[in-house]
Formats: C-alpha cells, structure tokens, sequence
C-alpha cells in the first residue's frame, strides 16, 4: 500500500506519524497518510513565504501559462482523477467525472483571470484641492495563503482556492479534509509539471483540529480561504485577528414551487438536487415548499421519481447514490430523522440505512424547530412542505440561521423579482435549484454560511491588497 509524505518545498516529506485511509463505501485500504505537526506546518508556511518573492515578481502571462497547463494536464488524466474521486470520497463516478470537468473549466477561468487584475483611474478633481493630480489603484497580491478545504468536492472546491491564489501571485498551503488527500497530492503533481516553482503550492495533511491554530495564526499567513462546517468557521474567525478571511460555510437550502410551473419538467431536477453525492453537497436542495394546490401531486411525483435511483458502488457506471463520507454521518442523520418521526414528521420514502447507505429520504409534514430543517443535514435527506402564499414561504425560507443559495421556481416574473428582493441569502436562483452553481459566478452567504465570496474573479479580488497611487503633475 502507498504512502503519502507531505508535499513540502516541492518534495516529499517523510515523516513518522501516519494514518490508514479507507475507502467509506467498503472500507477498503487505500493508502498511508502523512500526519503533519505543528513543526511541519512551520515549516511549510516559511517555505511558501520564500517562494512568495518569486511568485510576486512573476508575469501575469507566466501565471496564466501555469494554470492553462495545469488544466491541459488535468483534461489529460480526466479519468483517472474521477477514480481518485470516487474512492476516497465514495461519489459515484459519473459524478466524479462532472466534478473534474468543472475543475477543469475552473483553472481555466483562474488562467484568463491571472491576465485581467485591473485597477481604476479616480477623477482627483472631483474634489477642492484635487487639480493637478492623477490618481489610480493596482492590485497586488498578499502573500501566504491557508487554504482549508472540504471532502466533498476534493478537486473543484481547492481549484477555487488554488486557481485564484496563483492567478494573483500569491502561494498557498494547502490542507485537504483528512478523507480527501489523494486528489490534494494528485493536484501538486499536477502543478508542479506546469512548472509552479518549488514551495508555491504546499500541502499538509492530518488532523485539522491539531494543525488548525498553526495554519492560521503563523505570522507569515496573510490570508483565511476555509471551506466547511460554520463550527469550525467562527473559531477560525476567532483565530484569524485582522488576517483577510473567506469562509464558505453552512448551508439548508431552500426552494419554492408556486403553482405555474410545469411539475413534469422540474422534478426530476429536484430530486437531482436532492440526491446527488447522497445530499453532501453545500448547497443540496433541503427544504422544498410547495403551493398547496399542487403539493400532493408534487409530493407524488418526486416521490415517484426519487424511488428510481439506484444506490450501489461509487465505480459502477449506473450508480446515483453511494455512501455517506463515514459511518459517523450515516448515524447522525439515522438519528436525526428518527427524531423528526418522533416530533410528527413522516416518511414518504426511505428513511433506513442498507447495506451501509442511507437510502434517499423523503420527509413530510416537517416543522421549521426539526433538526432535518433547521440545521444543515448534509445527507440524502429532503423535507416537502406545504404553503399557501408566497410571502408565507419567503418567510419560511428566510427563517433560518444560514443563507447560501435559494431558489423559486415560478413564470410570473413578478413573483420572481419580489422574492429574490425578499430572500436573505448570498444567491438566488429563478426557475432552477438552489444547487445550481457555474464556476466564474460570485459565491458566498450571508448569516451562519459565511461570508466572502468565491468564484475566479471575485476570489482573486479577496486574495488582493488594493493599493491607491496620487501623482502631483505640478509643483
């Protein structure tokens, strides 16, 4: 079985400390994984600060050949990191392989972005005593950049960290959720084929409750990118001090169906939202709040739909839903929905646990107090409710400690407009569902899922000192 050192200075770290990496559909052995200490990730840090001053001085155009590389060379081994995908993170491998296109699309946007970091002109005569002078602004890059990033998306979700640290001139240490290091190690390779110089890119694996604080108050750290639970978020919030910070956070997103839409062309993009990667998905449709006058045949349909995905092996071409990323998580939403049952809810499908996968659930006649609805389930799990007005269901949705992306889907374009005024959330998405996301689009949340805002052009502005210079023309 393969070991994995850390990727320290553009070499191999070999360290003592290891830990057995399972597959979470059948926990085979995958590899040996380096566990880093706080002494590794010194270290990493300092070398990504040294590679700092080459990075800053490189050319836009080197930056950008970098990245284009690095998606060339992606394209190239497509298949082989949907595998990666699909063991270490148990996502079917249909799905596997989207998420590699899209990282492919994502380092490219960071390529053509690495090319437009533009500042602005400022009209220093606006004001009395600005005759005579020239003003304008450029952007520069900060330096070492933490970049925490999450299971579920292992490649696109550290491209979006990655791709517009380098497209900015900045260098990062990277730190892959504990069961998604294969992808991280994969993408070093990568960029280090594309000719990233030695100790731009570090990546330290372990424990992140232990390497944590290290990685986020080192002197050196000019800036927080952390993707994951609002838990953790707001302690690192705490750690960070004046340190510029993204936190990509929680999530229960919500979606309304008023009674004009045509059921038989959205449910099955419904279910999609609801099901894919077993619902492990930051933005996974959780609550659906459907008109009454069409919600039992909208509860019949999905339902319907819903019972025609097929669970299995994450390899296995014809798989839709897999396992959940640990057994931890299988438990915890066995429990939670077994509390919604007991509080009044009840179940329109699944609901069990089988062969080691919760199946998909459907939950009906669900309360806003319900941990299935309150709280983010990041599980296969979705809630159907009734409404009656839309200004009942706005307020539904917006009753909630997070807000990331909502949805409505609706032809009245009236009805459209005034619930994106009203929704409190980063996004809103109209005739579509809430887990709809392109990778050159401004994400984020507002509330418990963050704030900051990710997307190749709206990251690089976050990993970017803004500098204004004032030039007198006369004396």
């Amino acid at each position: 079985m393969q070991t994995k050192n850390l990727y320290i200075n553009g070499k191999e770290k070999q360290i003592n400390r290891t830990y057995t990496l399972y597959s979470p559909y059948n926990q085979d052995a995958l590899a040996e994984i380096a566990m880093a200490d706080e002494n590794d990730v010194k270290e990493a840090i300092a070398g990504a600060h040294s590679a700092y001053e080459k990075m800053k001085e490189m050319p836009a155009h080197e930056r950008s050949a970098i990245l284009s590389r690095v998606a060339q060379l992606l394209s190239e081994r497509k298949e082989e990191a949907a595998r990666i995908i699909a063991l270490e993170a148990g996502k079917p491998i249909r799905t596997a392989r989207g998420e590699v296109d899209r990282t492919i699309v994502t380092y490219q946007f960071a390529a053509e972005e690495a090319k437009r970091i533009y500042g602005e002109t400022i009209p220093m005569d606006a004001a009395p005593g600005g005759e005579n002078r020239i003003g304008f602004t450029w952007r520069e890059p900060l330096g070492v950049v933490t970049a925490i990033s999450p299971f579920n998306f292992p490649f696109n979700l550290v491209a979006h960290k990655l791709g517009p640290a380098f497209a900015a001139g900045n260098t990062v240490v990277l730190k892959p959720a504990e069961q998604t290091p294969l992808s991280a190690y994969f993408m070093a390779d990568l960029f280090q084929q594309a000719g990233l110089p030695d100790g731009a890119l570090q990546v330290i694996t372990g424990s992140g409750k232990e390497l944590s604080e290290a990685l986020v108050t080192d002197p050196f750290v000019k800036k927080v990118t952390f993707t994951g639970s609002a838990a953790v978020g707001k302690i690192i919030k705490k750690q960070a001090g004046l340190r510029k910070v993204t936190l990509e956070l929680g999530s229960n997103s919500g979606l309304i169906v008023e009674p004009d839409v045509p059921l038989e062309k959205i449910i099955p993009r419904c279910v999609e939202g609801a099901f894919a990667f077993a619902g492990q998905v930051c933005i996974s449709l959780q609550r659906i709040y459907v008109h009454s006058a069409i919600y039992d045949e909208f509860c019949e349909r999905f339902i319907e739909r819903a019972k025609t995905l097929k669970t299995g092996d994450p390899l296995d071409e014809t798989t839709d839903v897999s396992t959940m990323i640990s057994e931890r998580e299988t438990d915890r939403i066995s429990s939670w929905v077994e509390e919604a049952v007991e509080q009044g809810a009840s179940i329109g499908l699944g609901g069990s646990v089988k062969e080691g996968m919760f199946e998909p659930t459907v939950l009906l006649n669900v309360t806003e107090q319900m941990a299935v609805s309150c709280q983010e389930t990041f599980a296969p799990v979705v809630s159907i409710v009734k409404y009656d007005e839309l200004d009942e269901a706005i307020d539904l949705v917006n009753r909630s400690v997070y807000g990331l992306n909502v949805a409505i889907y609706t032809q009245n374009i009236m009805n459209a407009m005034h619930a994106a005024r009203k929704f409190e959330s980063g996004g809103v998405i109209i005739n579509d569902i809430p887990t709809f996301r392109l990778d050159h689009m401004p994400y984020g949340g507002v509330k418990d899922s963050g704030y900051g805002r990710e997307g190749i052009k709206y990251a690089v502005q976050e990993m970017t000192e803004l500098k204004f210079v004032t030039i007198k023309t006369t004396f």
